[in-house]
């Protein structure tokens, strides 16, 4: 009997290891910290400087470079600003000091075909406004520093100083809050590089619809409004989309992406995780908590709860289509698994469980539009209708 658990015990210890190397091919990319950015007062919200992990290219991808900002959400006021000062999302120095790559910036060639020999970096995330704060002044009751859009300037120079102002090939990409913030630089991105470089920007969950929640309302409106105030983020919005409505919109995709000039590729769950719990059926707005269980679990929804869900996904697709439009040059993989962010994982991203739309997977997809290997607009069909979906499902 003791032997059998025993056995079992290795078993399950082995299946750990497998999946940790499985999506973390490397665990000792150290990070950087940009100290010079101090200077120019861009730093995160406790005041440390910013930082972010390279791995760098080789061979035929020694001129090429994707740049992924890391996601973790936003503060909107001063007390949630004050709850992620001391965390990994507010100061450098809470962050560890090596990272794993998986997913769109691992290195093994059989898993990410198309980058794995390519510069890779993740810009860490710790000012809690998608890199567009920048407020000079700085309270001294808080000592909170809103500067995001500093940050992301430091690091970009700092890259481009190592070589990527020579790039060919590159890519602006991000997860969550992160793939938003590429949304939102992404033309600027495009313009600090080489006029015959081919350029282009991947979100992944970062669409953040401007949608109807349970309620009738917009309760994300008023969030990301506070958001905008909060941090002075409306200087550093994208002019195109400012100059035809108030800046709080400007930090919805779908108002930004209509005017963008740089190709754009949308990796997003039509159902997706954070969007059903945060702008469909916020807390705010579920007082009674009826929406709980449905939220986190899809098949704990009731049929009518289903139906408002399939109703989300209708609101989602219109938001797509206002923004991106009939655009050969923008791309679109939009499963519908109950997933949130899953460029960064191997699983998800280029694996044998991966998900799959229309016979694609994620990572064939991106790279197919990247290189222009063809069109790429994949859209799933209505939850729960995608068998490949079961490894993104079973784990949220």
């Amino acid at each position: 009997m003791a032997d059998s658990r025993l056995g079992r015990w290795i078993c399950l210890l082995l299946a750990c290891i497998a999946l940790i190397l499985l999506n973390a091919e490397a665990a000792s990319i150290p990070i950087t910290i940009v100290e010079t950015a101090k200077a120019k007062g861009a730093v995160c919200l406790d005041g440390s400087a910013p930082g972010y992990h390279l791995e760098r290219g080789s061979g035929s991808g020694i001129n090429n470079w994707l740049v992924h900002m890391e996601g973790g959400g936003w503060c909107e006021d001063t007390e949630t600003c004050l709850s992620r000062k001391n965390t990994y999302k507010g100061s450098s120095d809470k962050m560890e000091k090596t990272m794993g790559f998986s997913g769109i910036l691992g290195s093994k060639q059989s898993s990410n075909p198309d980058f794995y020999n390519w510069n890779r970096i993740k810009i860490r995330y710790c000012d809690g406004s998608s890199f567009t704060g920048d407020v000079a002044t700085v309270d001294p009751k808080t000592n909170l520093y809103f500067r995001g859009e500093r940050i992301w300037q430091a690091v970009i120079d700092d890259l481009l100083a190592k070589g990527m102002n020579r790039a060919q090939n590159a890519i602006l990409s991000g997860c969550s809050a992160g793939a938003l913030a590429a949304i939102l630089h992404c033309d600027k991105f495009a313009s600090l590089l080489p006029a015959n470089a081919r350029v282009k920007c991947v979100s992944d969950a970062g669409y953040f619809i401007h949608g109807t929640d349970i309620s009738g309302g917009s309760y994300v409106e008023s969030f990301f409004g506070k958001v905008v105030q909060t941090h002075g983020s409306a200087k550093n919005l994208p002019a195109s989309c400012t100059s035809r409505m108030r800046p709080e919109l400007c930090f919805f995709p779908q108002y930004v992406a209509q005017t963008m000039k740089t190709p754009l590729f949308l990796i997003n769950s039509a159902y997706d995780a954070w969007q059903l719990k945060n702008i469909l059926a916020p807390s705010a707005v579920d007082s009674k908590g009826s929406w709980k269980s449905c939220k986190l679990d899809l098949k704990k929804c009731s049929a009518a709860q289903l139906q408002t869900v399939q109703g989300y996904r209708q609101q989602f697709l219109r938001a797509v289509n206002t923004g991106l439009g009939s655009s050969s040059s923008k791309g679109l993989f939009i499963n519908s698994c109950y997933a949130h962010c899953q460029s960064g994982s191997q699983v998800t991203w280029f694996s044998d469980k991966s998900p799959v739309v229309s016979n694609t997977k994620m990572g064939k997809a991106v790279g197919d539009w990247f290189y222009d290997r063809g069109a790429i607009q994949k859209i799933d069909c209505e939850y729960p209708c995608n068998p490949t979906c079961v490894s993104v499902d079973s784990d949220s």
